[in-house]
């Protein structure tokens, strides 16, 4: 009986890893906001009946994006789920409101605007060479050479770099679309510029902040002392905010993702093939970063720019 007891807390604390962390957290957030929304109706969150969820999607749609109406869905469907009880998110009439939704407010996402090259060059040029400043200079400049996503950017580790005389081999452990850590190999290539060399960057950033092991980019404390701890993943998103406020733009319209987005933007225009991309973004699906390919050659591959108006 006690080896089954163990093989039971065994088997739940794998259950726990079926999910990423920020999946989990996510779903957990969004069962607050439910659950406080259903106090404030006086409904039952848990088991909620299909009523509850039309009125809870209603409420939503005032102001929230399909995106995010289904993400909270999700986190309500996961709750469920984890307590063995019926999916009130798969009622039919549910599944037809949300259709309907869909079709009235449009399931576009609000992406984010790429940064360019040239935009880089400016912000490192007015980035100063303090201790915050290399980070900021390293964190964007291997943002974008390797088109990380955030997560992959902020768990970087010390043992996952390799130095080459061709520049630097980073290996990413887990990402987004790499739940069971098969892990993908990133090559940074060294700059043809020293001020916008990622791999001169990032070295710079670790010898001035003393780091051999452990993070590679790390916290600051409100004294401005280099902490242990991995820097947060939104801080990435707010690093980008500061760059493109010193050149004037809108920071609302860009965010951490920009820099992943301005690789492929900006490779595309060079001539870059799609397989050749995609071995360094580590995109799954060939349409999403098609999107972006698109969206960068809308004046390159124009018909109206070749008839002569």
């Amino acid at each position: 009986m006690t080896d089954l007891t163990a093989a039971l807390e065994e088997a739940r604390q794998y259950a726990a890893h079926s999910y990423a962390q920020n999946t989990r957290q996510a779903y957990a957030s969004d069962w607050k906001l439910f659950s406080a929304w259903c106090s404030e109706q006086q409904r039952r969150p848990l088991p909620a009946t299909p009523e509850t969820i039309l009125g809870y999607i209603v409420a939503l749609a005032r102001d929230r994006p399909v995106a995010t109406i289904d993400r909270r869905l999700c986190g309500i469907a996961f709750h469920h789920r984890q307590a063995r009880l019926a999916d009130p998110t798969t009622d039919p009439e549910v599944l037809v409101t949300m259709r309907g939704l869909r079709r009235a407010k449009g399931i576009a996402p609000a992406a984010k605007t790429a940064l360019t090259t040239a935009q880089l060059r400016q912000i490192v040029d007015v980035l100063a060479d303090d201790l915050r400043g290399r980070r900021a200079r390293a964190l964007l400049l291997l943002g974008f050479a390797g088109a990380f996503r955030r997560s992959e950017l902020v768990a970087l580790q010390i043992a996952d770099l390799v130095w080459v005389p061709e520049g630097l081999i980073v290996t990413v452990r887990r990402s987004k679309t790499d739940q069971e850590g098969a892990g993908m190999t990133k090559g940074i290539p060294c700059g043809s510029q020293e001020a916008t060399c990622p791999v001169r960057a990032l070295r710079a950033w670790l010898e001035a902040a003393a780091i051999t092991e452990g993070a590679v980019f790390r916290a600051f404390d409100t004294r401005s002392r280099l902490r242990e701890r991995p820097l947060p993943a939104y801080e990435v998103g707010r690093t980008v905010h500061w760059a493109v406020q010193q050149l004037g733009l809108t920071p609302a319209a860009y965010g951490g993702h920009s820099l992943r987005a301005g690789l492929v933007t900006e490779a595309a225009k060079a001539g870059v093939s799609e397989r050749v991309i995609m071995q360094q973004t580590g995109h799954s699906d060939m349409r999403t970063l098609r999107r972006y390919i698109r969206d960068g050659s809308l004046f390159q591959e124009n018909a109206a720019a070749q008839v002569g108006l």
